[in-house]
């Protein structure tokens, strides 16, 4: 940290600041947090279990689930913590900490919902090559590789962040630490901060958009061709809980970062941030659940197991 730098600390204002309402919001997210654990442990155990779900498909979404855990534990704990506290501070070297670890798995999250895509594209489309196209090496390959561009692009955008002098004030109005609101702080100048998000963002976000369109355009394509309806139910039913994903994950984050933001718009731009960093790792494992029949199969076998012991 340069030694220019006054703050050594942010004040995060959270959601609220009245107090009988942080106690109701400390149980609400205190419950979305542990079915947010539950609920990815529980994926992740059946898919390890089950024989049956040790597929291309599902060690994608074993990879989804503990990006999940990861992106939820990296700022509902700390948010958890200042419920409860009166000062609700968090240091300059943990806040860029956070800014690093969310960034780096909201990007890795959103490569990997394209490679999702396009196993979703061989599968309908070239069945008979699937388990060559996508075996378990490729999935292995695929997913470092997700991380790799999340790690890269949070490393770029993080390290301009590092740079930037903070002589106060230090109050964030937001529950954890994002870029937008850290910049409103900063005394020196953040255009080149401000650059690098709207190159490197659009070329990251919309590169994963239009992999995961194009491999949609062509499941599509497949399917209408398919003569019987059952046959066209059954292909469009195998998409339909990663496109609900999709739709959640990329509707929030473009509503939270590609409109302009003002002063008065502060309190709107934490509901987005709810969304894509508490709600979401908490209805992925819900929906893949609820739609695929192999998991629920997979969960029950194992409740019935532990339950006859």
């Amino acid at each position: 940290m340069d030694n220019q730098t006054g703050v050594t600390e942010f004040i995060l204002l959270g959601l609220s600041s009245d107090p009988k309402l942080q106690i109701l919001l400390f149980v609400v997210f205190l419950l979305i947090y542990l079915m947010t654990l539950f609920g990815n442990l529980a994926i992740l155990t059946a898919i390890r279990v089950d024989p049956h779900l040790h597929t291309p498909m599902y060690t994608l979404l074993s990879y989804l689930a503990v990006l999940d855990v990861a992106f939820s534990s990296a700022t509902v704990p700390k948010m958890l913590e200042n419920f409860l506290r009166e000062r609700k501070a968090i240091s300059v070297q943990s806040c860029f900490a956070q800014v690093f670890i969310v960034t780096t798995v909201c990007v890795g999250e959103g490569v990997l919902i394209s490679v999702m895509a396009y196993d979703r594209y061989v599968a309908i489309c070239h069945p008979l090559h699937y388990m060559v196209m996508m075996n378990k090496r490729i999935c292995c390959t695929l997913m470092c590789g997700a991380l790799l561009i999340g790690f890269l692009f949070s490393l770029i955008n993080t390290i301009p962040l590092i740079t930037l002098h903070f002589c106060g004030p230090n109050l964030v109005h937001h529950f954890c630490c994002e870029p937008p609101q850290l910049f409103k702080l900063s005394c020196s100048s953040t255009f080149a901060n401000h650059v690098v998000i709207l190159t490197t963002g659009p070329l990251v976000g919309m590169g994963a958009l239009l992999l995961t369109l194009a491999s949609y355009i062509r499941i599509i394509s497949a399917v209408l061709r398919i003569k019987s309806t059952e046959g066209k139910r059954k292909a469009f039913s195998t998409c339909t809980s990663h496109l609900t994903v999709v739709i959640i994950c990329y509707g929030t984050v473009f509503f939270r970062y590609l409109r302009n933001t003002t002063e008065d718009f502060q309190d709107q731009e934490m509901l987005p941030s709810v969304v894509y960093l508490i709600l979401t790792p908490m209805l992925n494992p819900i929906i893949y659940s609820f739609r695929s029949q192999e998991v629920k199969r997979a969960l029950f076998n194992i409740v019935v197991k532990k339950t006859g012991q």
